[in-house]
Parts: structure tokens; sequence; C-alpha cells
């Protein structure tokens, strides 16, 4: 079961051109195309007359050709041709779903098109402010799985023992400080005086030991908002709230059901330090990637 009137993130707008892009959410077959001004549409992927997906047809300006019969459809999803046939029903439509593009991304609500809010689309303005790289994945896990185990650090200490984790001491006395939202949850959590995880370490050179967050944003089906780093104890990061310098990542989660046992994860991360090197964002991206990778295992064998 899924909450329909939602906003969810459907791709990058990378991903999206004139061609056509099929792309499976909340079970429903969905096709994406960019019309010439460049707005992104999205229809449901057949055609009303004999089903053949419209993913495998052809985009001519602001319309979408089915390649069996021929019939043309426009961004709201209603037949505006058919070939040998000046007479169209006005039952020849299908299904377009409202889309909006925000800070990088590829936004769709699956529900009632009136209900659908794009002010209420997350914020997420780093994609600009911090040098970053995206990916899209399919993992084989329920989409609640997969936010579970983002939002629970915890796992990090055996999970992620040569990437993301300190001594297993420093989660056993971690602070945490949890805020319910209006559509989810807040948390920030503390581990001082631990050891750096490898992937802050090769990316910083810390003194020794340091002072630790991770700060989430839960936002309620499927984004989910991360800020995490560190800097060496004693510079008052923990004290004063000063999280500038040493090290800074942020990560964009979207987790958008593909169906009820397979998800798509599209996610992102933004590089907080030396951001005038392009190399230091490509390892940070390698590292992290090489964690979500660890995930992924557990996550299928859990599912």
């Amino acid at each position: 079961m899924f909450l329909y009137n939602a906003w969810y993130v459907a791709a990058w707008g990378t991903e999206i051109g004139e061609k056509p892009m099929a792309r499976t959410l909340l079970e429903e077959p969905v096709v994406f195309y960019r019309r010439s001004d460049g707005q992104v549409v999205a229809l449901e992927d057949r055609c009303c007359h004999r089903g053949m997906p419209l993913s495998c047809g052809q985009v001519f300006g602001n319309n979408i050709r089915c390649e069996y019969h021929g019939m043309v459809f426009d961004g709201g999803g209603n037949c505006v041709e058919i070939p040998g046939q000046p007479l169209i029903p006005k039952s020849a439509r299908v299904r377009s779903f409202p889309v909006a593009e925000r800070d990088g991304l590829i936004w769709i609500w699956m529900g009632d098109a009136n209900l659908s809010d794009p002010t209420a689309i997350p914020s997420y303005p780093w994609h600009t402010r911090w040098p970053h790289k995206d990916k899209t994945e399919r993992i084989d896990c329920n989409y609640l799985l997969l936010s579970d185990n983002l939002l629970d650090q915890t796992h990090a200490a055996y999970v992620h023992k040569s990437t993301l984790a300190s001594n297993v001491d420093a989660y056993e006395r971690a602070e945490m400080k949890i805020t319910p939202t209006e559509d989810g949850v807040k948390f920030i959590r503390w581990m001082l005086n631990c050891q750096p995880p490898g992937i802050y370490a090769k990316a910083v050179k810390f003194r020794g030991r340091v002072d630790r967050w991770g700060e989430f944003e839960y936002v309620a089906p499927s984004c989910i908002l991360q800020f995490t780093g560190a800097r060496d104890v004693g510079e008052g990061a923990y004290e004063n709230d000063d999280r500038d310098g040493g090290f800074g990542l942020r990560i964009f989660y979207g987790i958008t059901p593909e169906t009820e046992h397979t998800s798509w994860f599209i996610w992102s991360a933004a590089n907080g330090h030396r951001q005038n090197e392009p190399e230091a964002t490509e390892e940070l991206f390698g590292e992290i990637e090489r964690a979500f990778k660890e995930d992924e295992e557990v996550l299928v064998a859990q599912y």
C-alpha cells in the first residue's frame, strides 16, 4: 500500500530529455519526456487504444506519438491526432501526472492532481551551493526498509567498519535530540570524542579524536536530508554549534517505491571540504557509493 497524495522523487533532471524515458513508480508505468520548451511531462506509459507503451514512441515538439497506430498525445494526456481519422473521441486520452523540477530533481504527484501543491516540495539548495555528484539506483527491497536503514545510524558501527564507523562505544554513548515536524521528524546525533571514520580521515587531516554529528530530516513519505561531519575536539562544533571547517557532507535521499518489493534510490553527495578540488568531490562520492553498496547487501539480505 502506498501514499498517493504526496510528492515523490521521480528522477534527476539530467535523466530526462527529448527521448521518452520509462520508469515504474508506485507500480504505475510512467513515461517522461521534455517538451520543446524544456518542460517535463509525465504520462501513463500505455496507449489508451492497444496498450502499447508510449515510451516506445517518439516525441514531436510538445507531443508524443504511439508507435503502434500513430496516435499522438499532448502533455496533458489528450489525444490530438489519429492518422486517417479526423474524429477524435473525448475518451481517447491517457492519464497525466503533475510534475515539478526543483534543485535538479524531478518530482511527481501520483494521487489526486487537484491536491498537488508544488510549494510543499522540500527545498534543497545544496546542489547549487556545494560541489556534488548524484546517482539513481534500483534496490531490491521495500522503500520503507530503505528509509529505516538510513535513519538508523547505529548499524554503521558494524556494517560500515571501513567507511563510516567510529569506535563502537561512541554509538553507545551518543547524544540525540529528536524534534517532530509537520510532515516527518528531525534529529541530530552527536558522538563526542570519538575516532574519525575512515571516509572522514581520508578527506581531512584531524589532530586526533573528533566531535561528530549526524543531522537528519525525514520528510514523509520518502525524502531524507542529511548533514553530517566532524571537527577536532575542542573546536566548538558541539559547544558553540560551530560546524564550519573540518569535514562536512550533505546527502540528499529520494526513496521512491517502484513496486512493493523494489525501490528507486535517487541520491546525491555534496562536498563541504576542499571545494575547489574536483578530485576531492570524486573521492568522496566514491567512498559514499562504496558505503551504500554495503547497505544494499544488508537490505537485500534482510528483505
